[in-house]
């Protein structure tokens, strides 16, 4: 999958945002998987996808801010 700008996450509909997190979410699982074995071809994937994931759940969050469901 794709590494995801800020730009293109704020454009995703609710539904899109929570399966491509979904997605990134395994795909840093299996690449953290393929470190520890050491086959993993771009140890710098695995960064660029936790940013990735950042920026999703950031704005998921400011999403559920602005409908003000408060999160405890």
């Amino acid at each position: 999958m794709a590494i995801l700008k800020m730009k293109k996450v704020r454009e995703l509909q609710e539904k899109d945002l929570n399966e491509k997190l979904r997605e990134m979410k395994m795909e840093l699982s299996k690449d953290r998987g393929a470190s520890e074995v050491g086959t993993v071809k771009n140890p710098g994937r695995i960064k660029e996808i936790r940013r990735t994931i950042s920026r999703m759940m950031t704005e998921k969050r400011s999403r559920e801010l602005k409908r003000g469901e408060k999160k405890e």
